[in-house]
């Protein structure tokens, strides 16, 4: 297995919708794998194949405590949605240190296959309703932000800038000590 590299926010690779998958086979599970550790490690709770520029409908999500469920959802699609909303606040794994409240349905059923074409059906509530939304999201080429004002979006692109080039010149310090 290996880390991947996550694509950052306002990379506009991070905006291709993703492509139905149709293959099933050991590459499509060794992606998923390399997914799932690069999940744990960075750390987070779901990881879209989108975000690591592989523009097809894969997900790996775990909201468990011990970090010993993992979810791995191909080709998910909503197909019920409950009226009432929640609103929470998210990250993301594209936007590192980047928070902010979404309002999203409380409670979603997804249909998804799994690594080997099988379909099935999980009703989600709680965290995990909300990462598959997110997650679900990113397939489309939409990261949560985008569920935000005009005016947040700006903040957030301005803090995100603001950051990088803080890191730039702490690198460029460690690399040329005075």
């Amino acid at each position: 297995m290996s880390l991947l590299p996550i694509l950052k926010y306002p990379d506009l690779r991070l905006t291709k919708k993703a492509a139905v998958v149709t293959e099933f086979n050991d590459e499509l599970k060794q992606l998923a794998a390399d997914m799932a550790e690069t999940m744990y490690k960075a750390p987070g709770v779901g990881l879209a194949a989108t975000q690591i520029d592989r523009h097809i409908r894969l997900i790996v999500i775990d909201v468990s405590e011990e970090k010993n469920e993992l979810l791995v959802l191909v080709n998910p699609e909503v197909i019920e949605k409950s009226e009432e909303t929640k609103v929470c606040e998210e990250g993301c794994l594209s936007l590192p240190g980047i928070f902010d409240k979404v309002e999203r349905a409380s409670q979603v059923k997804i249909r998804a296959q799994n690594l080997e074409g099988k379909s099935f059906e999980i009703d989600c509530d709680g965290l995990l309703a909300v990462c598959v939304q997110h997650e679900m999201d990113h397939l489309e080429g939409k990261v949560f932000v985008d569920h935000l004002s005009q005016l947040k979006k700006t903040r957030i692109l301005h803090k995100i800038k603001k950051q990088r080039l803080e890191k730039a010149k702490e690198e460029k310090a460690a690399t040329n000590p005075s």
